[in-house]
């Protein structure tokens, strides 16, 4: 992971959207089990996600497996609190005193004595960044968390973030968790290239499939079950289907077909070829829909240049490089 000694693997499993929302604990058993049993160790999650039953569902699904604690890693994010529209001051942000207790809240919840990631879920504008550093650095010491992260942060507020570390010889982030697929690209493609050069940073991506949408399930309409048929989550509806992504997905469907392999395993393989890239956060719902995505580690090797210059002619999303 970036600089780190932390190995991750190259596919992982996250909860956001399909834990409790969309499916119950014994779905979350066998899937979880798919993949660690596939070499997955990394199971991401959030104080956000469905409002804390997220977390607790994973810690019950944990602690029926009985797994070697040292054999997984296990993450939370704190940023937007977990009581929804009853959060009261402080208990959302990144101060010093909603990290600690969200830190606190997650170790419950997960039913685990510390978490291997903790991740600023969004940057906050109203927290000197200096006190978000040093109670991550303290959270380290007290061996609450092991390594922290940011979420969706620009790449001047990491580096900030890294500025203050190195100033008072802190730990700082070492870990983004941005998202990356076939439609965004920046951050991964341009934005953070002179991080990884500078200071490390290890990547665990969200939305690899773009909410689905490169998987291909929507390419005649939204299936009621989907996420994108959820209610509550019109907005990435409203994002993501648009004709012309359709249009390009349908055409990657095409190249796809041609290989032999699935679109979403293809689309999963594509992000997981860039170097920069840590790990590749996978959200299925069904065994075969794991399965399938698991299949992007036997694609990987058949992405030759020719096969991702084909790709990339029908997305044409490749952004353009900064000046630095």
């Amino acid at each position: 992971m970036g600089k780190t000694g932390l190995q991750l693997s190259v596919l992982s499993f996250g909860s956001w959207v399909t834990f409790h929302k969309q499916i119950n604990d014994s779905s979350a058993d066998e899937l979880m089990g798919i993949a660690y049993d596939n070499g997955i160790n990394f199971f991401d999650n959030a104080e956000v996600y469905a409002l804390g039953e997220s977390e607790k569902m994973m810690g019950r699904v944990l602690k029926g497996k009985n797994w070697d604690r040292t054999s997984y890693t296990i993450s939370s994010k704190a940023f937007f609190g977990w009581r929804g529209k009853a959060n009261k001051p402080n208990q959302t942000g990144l101060s010093r005193k909603h990290l600690t207790e969200a830190c606190h809240e997650a170790l419950q919840r997960l039913q685990t004595d510390y978490l291997d990631l903790f991740f600023c879920h969004r940057a906050d504008k109203n927290v000197p960044v200096e006190e978000v550093v040093l109670t991550m650095n303290n959270l380290i010491q007290q061996g609450k968390i092991l390594y922290w992260g940011t979420s969706e942060w620009s790449g001047v507020e990491i580096m900030e973030a890294h500025r203050v570390a190195q100033h008072y010889k802190l730990i700082g982030p070492q870990v983004e968790q941005p998202q990356y697929n076939l439609f965004e690209r920046n951050k991964i493609e341009n934005e953070f290239l002179e991080i990884y050069k500078n200071v490390g940073l290890g990547t665990t991506i969200w939305s690899p499939l773009a909410a689905g949408l490169l998987s291909g399930k929507y390419n005649d309409g939204i299936p009621e079950d989907s996420r994108l048929g959820m209610e509550g989550f019109e907005w990435l509806r409203d994002r993501w289907v648009l004709q012309e992504k359709l249009a390009k997905v349908k055409q990657l469907a095409v190249l796809a077909k041609a290989m032999g392999v699935s679109q979403a395993s293809l689309s999963i393989a594509w992000v997981i070829k860039n170097p920069n890239v840590t790990t590749a956060i996978l959200g299925a719902t069904k065994k075969e829909q794991l399965t399938d995505n698991l299949k992007a580690l036997e694609v990987l090797p058949l992405l030759t240049e020719e096969i991702v210059k084909a790709i990339e002619d029908i997305m044409d999303t490749k952004p353009v490089l900064s000046e630095f």
